[in-house]
């Protein structure tokens, strides 16, 4: 693979360029904070420049063709020769609130796995404020109990929703709370008796 140039296109310009032409109504970022968080995720990361169109597909290192993502984001970046995808991929992932985004797609991933939110877990079970607060020491707990990709400084999504699942699971058994899987097995004992 022969050596790309580097980009000449600075943090500056990228962010000067598409304040003057997007809105950021709808983005993860506002301008103010562009060249340090990530325009996918809000996070203060950092950023990298990513191609719009990837120069494989014939974009340009200018200002136009570039967005900033932190790694984690560039990587699952969509790699296509229409700078529209680009855009419908920012916005679809938006968040209203900064730091949020990782969390929120480790819900979606429970909810995926578990086939039920967190929040209608939390709702069955009558959780109360000062419950939350329990909770929040409970999965501070169980962070120890997870661990990081190799060359990845972040829990994946994945993790995430198997961090939330250990808590919740943690919270049931000091509280006495029956779970789905001893259900299901004392209804399966009870097909042998």
């Amino acid at each position: 693979m022969p050596n790309r140039k580097k980009i000449k296109t600075t943090r500056e310009q990228i962010v000067a360029y598409w304040a003057d032409h997007v809105s950021e109504a709808g983005l993860s970022i506002d301008f103010s904070e562009a060249q340090e968080r990530c325009w996918r995720c809000g996070c203060q990361r950092s950023l990298e420049r990513c191609h719009i169109v990837p120069d494989s597909l014939g974009g340009a290192d200018t200002a136009s063709n570039l967005v900033l993502l932190c790694k984690r984001c560039h990587l699952d970046n969509p790699n296509t020769a229409d700078p529209e995808i680009m855009w419908d991929w920012l916005h679809a992932y938006a968040v209203p609130f900064y730091d949020t985004f990782w969390t929120i797609q480790g819900m979606e991933e429970y909810k995926k796995i578990y086939s039920v939110s967190f929040s209608d877990e939390l709702k069955a079970r009558g959780v109360t404020e000062q419950d939350q607060k329990e909770l929040e020491g409970i999965l501070q707990q169980q962070l120890a109990r997870t661990s990081y990709h190799f060359g990845d400084p972040h829990l994946n999504i994945a993790t995430l929703a198997g961090l939330y699942r250990m808590t919740l699971k943690e919270f049931d058994r000091m509280h006495g709370y029956v779970t789905r899987r001893e259900i299901k097995a004392c209804v399966d004992i009870r097909d042998y008796l």
